[in-house]
Order: C-alpha cells, then structure tokens, then sequence
C-alpha cells in the first residue's frame, strides 16, 4: 500500500480499507485496483453485480445563458440537441484535432434562457480540462464555471441485477430512466443524481452525491447487494470490463496525439452541428484527406497475454521480424476473463482495420497470429440489456 502524502483519497478511503482493498496509485489518486482479485470482482460484473468507488472523477459546473454555445465550442458533439436529465458522450479536442479529454455532459435544468450543464471529466485530466475551460471563457460573463470535484463522490452500481439491487433503497421511477439518462431522487436517504450509465457493458447506474455522504451509500450498496452477490470492485476489474466492451481509456486509445475520428469515435463528432469548435478544421481535413490510423480490436489465435505498448505486425511477419514489418501498436490487451481468450486494442493503417484480417502481435519476441474483429469483444445477452 502507498502512504504517499502526494496522492488524493477520494471519500471511500477508510472504506477500502475496511474491505481489505489493495490500494495502488493511479492518476494521481490512492484507488482500490481489487478487494478479493480481478477475476471474482470481473465475474460478479457480469453475473450479478459489482460496486464502484469513481470518486475520483471530476465534476464542473456551467451555468448561464451563454453556457450552451460556450460548451458547443468546446466539444465536437451537438451539446444543443441534450434534453433535461440527458447525458452525452464527446471529447475536448485540441486545434489539430487531438483529444485533450474525452467526458460526460448532462443537461441539468430546462431552461432555454439560463441552462446548466454538469461536465464530468477523467480523474488525470482534471488540472488541465479546468484550465482549458477557464481559458476559453467568454469575456462577457455570460458563462459562471464552478468545480465541484471535492464536494462531489461518485458510485457505480453495475452488472445484471444492478436495477434490483438499486430498487430496493429508491423510490425513483428506475425503470423510466433510459441509457445515458439520469433523474434525480433519494437513495438510502441520500440525494442523488441516478444516471443510467457506465464503462463495463453492463446494464448498471452512476450516483453523484455529496462527499460525505459516500461512506453511508457505500454501505446500505454492500448490505442490500450482498443477498444478489454484489461484491466490491476495482480498478483492475474495471479495467477488464472496459475492455471487453470495447471502451476507450484516455491515455491509452485517446491522447493528445489521437483524434476521435482515429479512435473510430466518428459517431461522437458532429461536424456539420450548426456551431464551430475547436479542432474542427483539423477533423474536417482527416475526414476528407483519410485517416492514417484506425483503432482496432484484436484476437490472439495462440495463448499469450498481449499489454500495451506491444508491436502490431504485418501478415507477412514471421518468426524472424523486421522493423519494417512493424504496423502498428496495442493500446491495450488482457486475457478476457469472460471470453477466455486473448484481447486487445491498437492502431494500425485503415488497409489492416479490415475485420477477418490477419495481423500478428510481438509478444515479449514471439510473434502471435491476432485477427481483426469488430468491437466490442463482449456484448451483454438481451435479456440483461
């Protein structure tokens, strides 16, 4: 465990304690990464229900009447066609098109004329999204930005008997709140902010809350989850989980140096919107010249475990490489604890990206047959979606 006074707690540290947690640091934060291990806490994801401290997050504020056309310039998706109690998924991208944070906008208030908007932004990027926000505001101050990081916890009830699980310490209208919707009610006698969202694949929610409310939530989750197999996850499982289901992690298939045309993002970039923002010059020159990249999914086809930072080959690689045989790179990989088999995600030239293609991975001077398939890996059964 890390005593390392530089590292951020979130409101569930003694929490993790208590539960014997492993506590590792990760973006500037002492988090849980497993409780019993990643495989038992992976497998009661997908199989009944996994609890999540995502404290660590941040949350800012933006409110006023400019705060619509404010955000619309800021991200590539259209912030404007949110309803009240909406979440949207963009990105923050840079002038050339590179993606300084991917991120989570709801719509928090009706209003036309003065709307708010809460943005949730990852843990390790927090410092520089809320200087990127403060430096783009409008001079006129039509726009109020407020951090509500250190006030704000935040807990993830994901897996197939997440809704149940959550029933039984709420009386919000559970099954009227869409995907990437959220309403506001009372859990365990908490106010919270109920959001129907995640990053395991699995059916599940997300409650913001007040940070010194996190310990008491955290506990009534454990109790009234335990008959259902509830167990408490971490960092390794959600890791795991994310990759399954084909999901992004920033740093990993998003940097600086990674558009979300090249994460195959697409569907998230709205350039004909109706309002410029930053970085869509640069998006609207790949999209018309050609992306020189595409993030791909991978099988191995022999036993081994693929990380990131491996070499992608090309089919004609042999057990002898070359340098020129070198096309790519994984971002990430593991051996899927549900598909038992060996996934991963890279970059390579669109010419490879092609599903059924097959490529090969360089793993620790072993070069591994990997076949290009489409994302996700993992797809939960329809009767839990």
């Amino acid at each position: 465990m890390n005593d390392s006074p530089s590292l951020a707690r979130t409101p569930l540290y003694d929490e993790h304690l208590r539960l014997g947690a492993r506590m590792v640091p990760f973006s500037g934060w002492e988090m849980p990464v497993h409780y019993s291990s990643i495989v038992e806490e992976h497998r009661a994801v997908r199989q009944a229900a996994g609890l999540f401290d995502v404290s660590h997050m941040g949350e800012f504020m933006v409110t006023g009447p400019g705060a619509l056309d404010y955000l619309e310039g800021l991200v590539p998706n259209a912030v404007g066609r949110l309803e009240p109690g909406q979440a949207l998924y963009s990105q923050i991208c840079l002038p050339d098109g590179g993606t300084l944070d991917d991120l989570l906008i709801y719509r928090r208030s009706a209003s036309d004329a003065d709307p708010s908007y809460m943005v949730v932004v990852n843990a390790g990027t927090r410092p520089k999204d809320w200087a990127w926000f403060e430096d783009h505001l409008p001079t006129d101050g039509s726009v109020t930005l407020r951090d509500l990081s250190a006030a704000t916890a935040l807990i993830a009830i994901q897996g197939p008997q997440a809704l149940a699980i959550l029933a039984t310490l709420t009386t919000a209208p559970l099954m009227d709140i869409t995907y990437y919707h959220a309403v506001e009610g009372s859990v365990a006698n908490i106010p919270c902010l109920i959001s129907r969202t995640g990053y395991t694949g699995e059916d599940g929610f997300e409650l913001y809350h007040a940070a010194e409310a996190a310990p008491q939530l955290w506990r009534a989750f454990l109790a009234a989850g335990a008959p259902a197999g509830l167990l408490p996850a971490g960092l390794g499982a959600r890791d795991t989980l994310r990759l399954e289901a084909g999901y992004c992690l920033y740093d990993h298939e998003l940097t600086e140096a990674i558009s979300p045309l090249e994460a195959d993002l697409g569907w998230s970039v709205r350039l004909k919107k109706g309002h410029d923002f930053i970085g869509r010059a640069a998006l609207w020159q790949q999209k018309d010249a050609g992306i020189a990249r595409r993030r791909i999914g991978l099988v191995l086809r022999q036993r081994a475990v693929p990380r990131a930072g491996m070499a992608i080959l090309a089919p004609d690689a042999g057990e002898a490489q070359a340098t020129d045989t070198i096309i790519g790179t994984l971002t990430s990989g593991t051996l899927s604890i549900t598909l038992n088999q060996p996934i991963a995600m890279g970059y390579v030239p669109p010419q490879f990206a092609v599903p059924g293609t097959m490529l090969a991975v360089d793993v620790r001077g072993r070069s591994v047959p990997a076949e290009v398939v489409t994302l996700p890996f993992y797809k939960r059964p329809a009767t839990n979606a």
